[in-house]
């Protein structure tokens, strides 16, 4: 039998040049299911990011010269055990997902490179819940149901996870996090635990961005949060960082999703007194933030120090004449400048502009956070599955709680999880970034 498979996805870098995705890896990108299946929603989801991420997937087929029956009997007994990806891919965080996606592609094809887990391949399957809560429920119950699949990738909206844990813990899914930073979404009272996450917690994530602005003298912090469960988090968290200092917010204003207009809220904690503005959004609201803290005169304009929400889209392409106006600091927890392990970092790094380049430098690594978290879950999880010897879905969930020492891209896991700790990382692992002239994200020297 012969089969051919043709993808091209055609994407333009910041450049606007356009590149072909590496062949040698196109056999795991077929499983882009959202792709092939939803290409509409690429169609101009993609459109929100001129000049990155314009992208047309186009799947010219697969061709059979007959017999596909008899050659799949083979493929049977060494059938690929499945992993999803559950993110937005065509809505508010594009760049997000796509980094994730690419973080895990990346540790899929050296896994089966090594001979995969158990004897088998891995493969990932993506679905697009497009920010959608109820879009992501589908998708998990969709997941669910998979025959060979052990776990799922979660993407970066909190709001999406939170909706979808009673339907993760229903169907038994070993859930893994690569962005989506609300506390309670790891803390979430179901007993087994099937979440476990490799990035920013919010608990520490407010701690640190607060300890980050006192540093710089700023002591009267106004917030400006996203109304939903990932603002709230946030909420409780720096309240409460600035409460062990002795110190409250200068004032809390709250915007809603697709809000037009936040100058009043600017201008309410601008009035209060805050010399700082500390600001949890997403790419589409943090644009209009940025708008209206820019709009305000010289003398009553304020410093911004945000969350890392703002990177998983297009907002510094949007944003870039406002910033040119603004002192705009954010959260990470790598930079491919200066990674906590730069031999391995290298290598993470030339594999990925093999398959995604050409690369002229780290910058040219889409929003790293995602790649790189997505990366080592990846292998955190093939390990777990040789530890249990089954793709069992249990006891895949307690291998994943008692790993040994794993020497990721993040951090040397000691372990990774234990029964009472599902994050992996803590506040050491964060540090204050910015964008440079040409958009990279690069970090703020200590």
């Amino acid at each position: 039998m012969r089969v051919l498979h043709r993808v091209l996805v055609l994407m333009a870098d910041r450049r606007g040049g356009p590149f072909l995705l590496n062949p040698r890896l196109a056999g795991e990108h077929m499983a882009y299911e959202s792709a092939l299946r939803q290409a509409g929603a690429w169609r101009s989801g993609l459109g929100v990011l001129p000049g990155f991420l314009l992208a047309a997937t186009l799947a010219l087929g697969t061709l059979f010269d007959g017999g596909l029956a008899r050659a799949s009997q083979n493929e049977a007994a060494v059938a690929p055990i499945l992993v999803g990806l559950d993110a937005d891919m065509s809505a508010r965080a594009i760049a997000g997902g796509e980094a994730i996606r690419r973080g895990a592609i990346l540790a899929i094809e050296e896994i089966n490179r090594a001979g995969g887990v158990l004897g088998r391949p891995l493969r990932l399957i993506v679905r697009d819940h497009r920010a959608n809560p109820a879009r992501g429920i589908d998708n998990i119950d969709e997941f669910g149901q998979t025959e060979n699949l052990v776990a799922v990738l979660g993407g970066v909206q909190t709001p999406v996870v939170l909706a979808e844990l009673e339907t993760i813990h229903r169907h038994g899914i070993v859930y893994l996090v690569p962005w989506a930073a609300g506390t309670p979404i790891v803390d979430n009272g179901f007993e087994p635990n099937y979440v476990f996450r490799v990035s920013v917690r919010d608990e520490h994530a407010g701690g640190f961005l607060v300890d980050a602005a006192r540093a710089r003298g700023f002591e009267r912090l106004g917030l400006l949060l996203w109304r939903t469960g990932w603002g709230r988090s946030n909420e409780a968290a720096m309240t409460a960082a600035l409460g062990k200092a002795g110190l409250k917010p200068a004032a809390v204003q709250w915007f809603n999703t697709g809000q037009a207009d936040m100058s009043a809220e600017v201008d309410a904690l601008v009035d209060a007194g805050a010399d700082v503005i500390m600001l949890v959004a997403g790419p589409p609201d943090g644009l209009v933030a940025v708008r209206d803290i820019a709009a305000l005169a010289d003398d009553r304009r304020v410093p911004v120090i945000s969350h890392w929400g703002i990177t998983g889209g297009a907002f510094f392409q949007e944003a870039a004449d406002h910033l040119a106006k603004l002192d705009l600091s954010f959260l990470q927890t790598i930079s491919f400048f200066e990674p906590p392990f730069a031999e391995r970092a290298l290598r993470l790094y030339e594999r990925y502009c093999d398959a995604f380049g050409p690369c002229q430098s780290p910058a040219d690594i889409m929003s790293p956070v995602g790649t790189a978290h997505a990366y080592d879950l990846v292998h955190l999880l093939a390990l777990a599955i040789a530890q249990a010897g089954t793709i069992d879905r249990p006891q895949v969930r307690a291998a994943l709680e008692s790993l040994g020492r794993h020497e990721g891209i993040m951090r040397d896991y000691e372990p990774a999880f234990t029964p009472d700790r599902h994050d992996a990382l803590d506040a050491s692992d964060f540090r204050l970034s910015r964008y440079d002239r040409g958009g990279a994200i690069v970090p703020i020297a200590d």
